[in-house]
């Protein structure tokens, strides 16, 4: 018998077109392997095990089974995006426990193309923290389950990490896509601005926050995509030589980039060179400025989602993120300071067609209880150990977040690609030549 769990996305489709196996018989297996092995990862708030089979005989029924890119494909969603008939809890006790009419954008773009939604997965309260844990559980790492598997879209990646699903739908407003990505040794792209439809929560976070995938393989990520965003990504000349510029410098000041991670983006270096890429080591010309205007801007963001909502039901460290960003809603919403960023960096990526630099600056932190703790201590935790996604946010440029290399836990690190608007393409080309060079365990070893 064929074990369909821990197959590609694209594999799985191909089977179920051409009637090698049903999309019941694909998403029965994944619900075992979810009820068997969920409970020490905690990806799932829920698992719509009944509602997915009968999806899946839908899927199955249609038509147009043939002609389906992700058809019979389980698939899990994070829960700040609506799935029909299912509450959106966005990881909190004061959000409303009522289930949503439609669907979101996204989520109906994946089950046009034949997906099968098993489960919505944890988020940490209003998806604010790089850490997933929360009154609805806490999801650790697959390959280090006394870790984090990250957040805020950790409940996802620690999924897919852990083949309960191939693939998965987060989204990032300030590299909440990339840190559980890279937590779990997973493929991610967070797209550039207008490229997927957004609409998460109240604003996007004044236009930061995207939604993209999490997938073992940069073809599953470039497929889910394609799909998300109902265009496609054409692979570029094999041979065309790209200017790589190479940083190891955290955007934030006084906080350094461990050994791990600065040895992967070297490592990856090489790699582009044997690829006759023109690689050399350039430091964006980050403003000093960057760290106020990064918290600035992640706390109003929180500031406009908590509006409306019970503040004695939320967590201590949300309250005080929220009340801190009111203070600054003003100056956020001209967008000056971002602006800014953006004409700052321009002429750097005028220079260089992509820029590659690590994905992280150390481990995630322990499993535990974070929402219990002080907002300080979260804020600090977050800041050393996730400096380098946000300014890609703030800029609104496309972002990757691609495995290589491993800690000495023998988890997976990983570096961050990042290029001009409208590069998506590129960056998934450089990420499948990364993965065809240096080739990565998909999954973690749980079984």
């Amino acid at each position: 018998m064929t074990s369909w769990a821990g197959r590609t996305a694209a594999e799985i489709a191909a089977a179920v077109r051409e009637k090698r196996v049903t999309p019941r018989e694909v998403v029965a297996e994944h619900l075992a392997r979810i009820e068997r092995l969920d409970g020490r990862v905690g990806a799932f708030r829920v698992v719509r095990a009944e509602a997915a089979l009968a999806e899946a005989d839908e899927v199955g029924a249609r038509g147009d089974l043939d002609e389906l890119p992700l058809a019979g494909v389980p698939v899990a969603v994070k829960d700040n995006l609506a799935v029909r008939g299912e509450s959106n809890r966005v990881g909190s006790a004061a959000t409303p426990d009522t289930p949503a009419d439609h669907d979101h954008v996204t989520v109906a773009r994946l089950r046009a193309a034949g997906v099968v939604v098993v489960g919505l997965t944890n988020v940490p309260e209003l998806c604010v923290f790089g850490t997933t844990e929360g009154v609805h559980g806490t999801a650790r790492n697959p390959w280090d389950t006394s870790r984090n598997a990250g957040g805020s879209s950790g409940g996802s990646a620690a999924a897919v990490a852990a083949g309960l699903v191939p693939i998965a739908l987060g989204n990032d407003g300030m590299g909440s896509l990339r840190i559980p990505a890279a937590n779990c040794g997973l493929v991610t792209i967070k797209p550039g601005s207008g490229v997927v439809p957004a609409g998460i929560s109240d604003g996007d976070w004044f236009g930061m926050s995207e939604n993209g995938p999490l997938a073992t393989t940069v073809e599953d990520a470039r497929l889910l995509l394609s799909v998300m965003a109902d265009s496609s990504f054409v692979r570029r000349d094999e041979h065309a030589t790209l200017k790589v510029a190479v940083s190891l410098r955290s955007p934030l000041a006084g906080i350094a980039v461990t050994k791990p991670y600065t040895k992967a983006v070297r490592d990856a270096a090489g790699l582009l060179i044997k690829g006759g890429h023109q690689v050399r080591r350039a430091d964006p010309p980050y403003p000093l400025s960057l760290s106020l205007t990064s918290l600035t801007t992640w706390t109003a963001g929180t500031s406009v989602d908590a509006e409306g909502l019970d503040r004695s039901r939320l967590a201590r460290r949300t309250r005080v993120h929220a009340a801190i960003g009111r203070r600054f809603l003003g100056t956020v919403r001209t967008g000056k300071a971002r602006e800014e960023l953006r004409r700052r960096l321009e002429p750097f990526f005028a220079e260089h067609d992509v820029l590659l630099l690590p994905a992280l600056a150390r481990r995630s932190p322990k499993a535990g209880p974070w929402h219990e703790r002080g907002w300080l201590a979260n804020v600090l935790v977050n800041s050393n150990y996730s400096p380098l996604t946000p300014p890609w946010n703030l800029t609104g440029w496309p972002a990757m977040s691609v495995p290589l290399g491993t800690l000495p836990s023998g988890a997976p690190t990983a570096v961050q690609l990042v290029a001009r608007p409208g590069s998506e393409a590129v960056l998934l080309d450089l990420a499948e030549e990364l993965e065809r060079r240096q080739p990565w365990q998909r999954t973690a070893p749980l079984d």
